[in-house]
């Protein structure tokens, strides 16, 4: 049943993506890709289709978890849409983030948090738990984001790692992401024929926390976004205010000149030369290599 359902949210996700490029395109709903030479313009908000997929997909096979995760997963695209025409503030958009995430308090899951060695069961505080980490995947995924493909890429492979070693609706969730993900990122990677913009960044990075939560492999998803992680500390020293310092610069040759700070990205462009797609393929694959630690760990419980 796992598998029709992610063959249809693939195929849907396909379409609509297409569709939805089309109909930005017309609307003048579009973005400079900067890190191209000539810098053309694309659709934005393409993640509309990952919002209509999603729904429409597990519609049919809600429960009273899944229904409450799926409210969750949509008012993240609706904050992620206000974002893309409204351009919030960072501040503004982590407060509406934690306003949102509050129907996870009606979750019925174990109160238990598993930490590899040992589980605290840390009671009504573990609600609180859910809130906060379902607001920091989604923030972090939207702020490791820029590059085609980069932002929808990681975040399929989280999820396609997730599902392999959930249950149930958490497995759903995830395959099904993992799907609609990947038939985004046919018209989403280099070269992009759509972004996915704030509504698709931030609702795919509630996702994979809202599928650690349901699940209950909290410890699994936060190894899967410690790229993520690693970007948003190197940050805090600019106090997330990167572009009036300056932005990546793409060379003659097509190559990526680092920002003037450090990032995630920053520190691989830095390593090497690369172009575009040979970053994106890097961060891929640093997001595999984990997916395969946190089936290890998971196997070796």
């Amino acid at each position: 049943m796992i598998w029709v359902l992610a063959f249809i949210g693939l195929s849907l996700s396909l379409i609509l993506t297409f569709y939805s490029a089309n109909i930005m395109k017309k609307a003048g709903i579009v973005g400079k890709d900067i890190h191209k030479l000539d810098k053309p313009e694309i659709p934005e908000m393409g993640g509309i289709a990952i919002l209509i997929s999603l729904s429409v997909v597990l519609t049919p096979v809600l429960t009273g978890n899944l229904s409450t995760v799926l409210l969750v997963f949509l008012l993240f695209g609706v904050v992620g849409i206000i974002d893309d025409l409204t351009n919030l503030r960072q501040s503004h958009k982590v407060l509406l983030s934690l306003l949102i995430s509050l129907p996870l308090l009606s979750l019925k899951v174990s109160s238990g948090l598993n930490l590899l060695l040992f589980t605290i069961n840390l009671k009504t505080l573990y609600y609180l738990f859910a809130v906060l980490f379902v607001t920091a995947s989604a923030n972090l995924v939207n702020m490791l984001a820029g590059f085609n493909g980069l932002e929808v890429g990681t975040s399929a492979i989280a999820l396609l790692f997730l599902g392999l070693i959930t249950s149930g609706d958490a497995r759903a969730l995830a395959f099904v992401g993992f799907a609609v993900a990947l038939g985004f990122l046919w018209w989403n990677k280099y070269p992009a024929k759509v972004f996915p913009g704030d509504t698709g960044t931030l609702s795919l990075g509630a996702l994979i926390g809202l599928v650690g939560i349901l699940g209950k492999v909290e410890i699994f998803a936060a190894i899967l976004l410690v790229p993520h992680m690693i970007d948003f500390l190197l940050k805090t020293k600019i106090k997330f205010k990167g572009r009036p310092l300056g932005r990546t610069e793409i060379l003659e040759d097509g190559t990526l000149k680092a920002p003037p700070y450090l990032s995630f990205l920053g520190l691989i462009m830095r390593a090497k030369r690369v172009k575009e797609y040979e970053l994106v393929a890097i961060v891929w694959a640093i997001e595999a290599i984990l997916g395969f630690v946190v089936l290890l760990l998971h196997q070796s419980l």
